[in-house]
């Protein structure tokens, strides 16, 4: 009755964290357990009470003075400077730039939308296809909640009661993978396509470009320099990197208004509300799936089908991309993570850290998985092109991924390397 309940709501388009809750309450009245409805509310609440989720709403706040200020042209322009002349400069340009902002916006739907409008019609008036230019930039966007701040890496350490900070340290080896592996794919594509290539700028006018993005950089030295340092928290390297971004745009960029932190602390909490209610929505699920013993269940299946932890690892990475595909990263990482992570660490003896990276990168690939990932359809939009043109040309980035997820899950010391 529950996984009816659930796959109907999902199917007529109600939002994933009332779907958890109404699926929670179908269980238990159809369980005749209503006693648990006296402390429904109280689970919520407990799901919501860790310092560690604060992070979250600092790091949206991040993303919207970043968005305010400037930020993000003065760092693609200066990735643009120091590529050089070489064929497909401004595809690398691209993907670089998308790391740096990955460093600092921690969101992928939200950097895919808004690179998609800055970089697509700049890479279209150097004669690249409107496609590839979508293609790059959204799996560019893939690097946004995997290279740290990123809330989907926080929200996995709350819910496995894990050190935020390991998270997000674990993020940074697989960042810088996944990077390498698509500039490789760029480079191939280029021999093959004959990309236009990019203009080769005097050192003066690099000059000039490291002069106006070298204060942006203190943004992400500051947040990743604090957590991977021990100097803090993410949390207080969170509300470090605001004040540094506020500070940039007041008194750097100049861009930014103290006119303009109304809306955009409205836009924070309205955003931060939406994820923090999905938490509280799957702490009661989760508190629910135990009580029913759902857990238990699922680990007897698992264990008649996977013999040892790699043949686990793949058959939850295909499982997870198709679920990736139908729900957004942050939704489907709370519905997952109660039941596998239990399964994970105590029947195939999988740290808990590698496993939330290569479960979290799969259901972010979700995003951008063909036919449905909602990603593709995100920077379809903002680059105003048909999804199936975008789904076609992303196909060589998208097995590239699933290369370096299996590397990841065959080879846990990538994931580990700084922890």
């Amino acid at each position: 009755m529950t996984a009816l309940v659930f796959a109907a709501l999902l199917f007529v388009g109600m939002p994933i964290g009332l779907i958890l809750c109404w699926a929670a309450l179908t269980f238990i009245v159809s369980s005749g357990n209503t006693i648990l409805l006296e402390s429904f509310a109280l689970q919520m609440f407990n799901a919501l009470n860790n310092f560690g989720l604060l992070a979250i709403p600092l790091f949206v706040l991040i993303g919207e003075l970043m968005n305010g200020s400037g930020i993000t042209q003065r760092l693609i322009r200066l990735a643009a400077v120091f590529i050089g002349n070489i064929r497909g400069g401004l595809a690398y340009v691209n993907l670089l730039a998308n790391m740096m902002v990955a460093s600092i916006l921690g969101s992928a739907t939200a950097q895919i939308a808004m690179m998609t409008q800055v970089m697509v019609p700049e890479m279209e008036r150097e004669g690249y296809r409107r496609d590839f230019s979508t293609a790059v930039t959204a799996f560019g966007g893939l690097l946004g909640p995997i290279i740290p701040p990123s809330i989907v890496f926080v929200v996995y350490a709350v819910l496995a009661q894990l050190a935020v900070r390991d998270m997000l340290v674990a993020g940074i080896v697989p960042g810088l993978i996944l990077t390498s592996l698509f500039l490789c794919t760029i480079a191939l594509l280029g021999r093959r396509h004959a990309y236009p290539p990019s203009k080769s700028p005097g050192w003066a006018e690099r000059g000039r470009a490291l002069r106006g993005a070298l204060p942006m950089l203190t943004i992400p030295a500051v947040i990743i320099g604090t957590i991977v340092g021990g100097f803090g928290s993410p949390t207080e390297a969170a509300a470090l990197g605001a004040f540094c971004a506020g500070l940039l745009g007041l008194f750097v960029t100049k861009t930014l208004k103290l006119s303009d932190m109304g809306p955009i602390l409205l836009r924070t909490g309205i955003n931060s509300a939406l994820v923090l209610f999905l938490v509280a929505a799957a702490g009661v699920f989760s508190w629910v799936l135990v009580f029913g013993q759902v857990p238990q269940t699922v680990a007897a299946w698992i264990q008649s089908v996977a013999t040892s932890p790699v043949s686990f690892m793949l058959l939850v990475m295909l499982v997870l991309l198709l679920v990736g595909t139908i729900i957004d990263g942050i939704p489907a990482l709370i519905m997952v993570v109660p039941i596998l992570l239990p399964i994970a660490t105590d029947v195939y003896g999988i740290d808990p850290v590698h496993f939330g990276v290569v479960v979290s990168i799969n259901l972010i690939l979700g995003l951008l998985s063909p036919p449905v990932g909602i990603g593709l359809y995100v920077a379809a939009n903002a680059a105003d092109i048909s999804p199936i043109s975008v789904i076609r040309v992303s196909l060589p980035f998208f097995f590239v991924t699933g290369l370096a997820l299996l590397l990841l899950a065959i080879f846990p010391q990538l994931s580990l390397a700084l922890l």
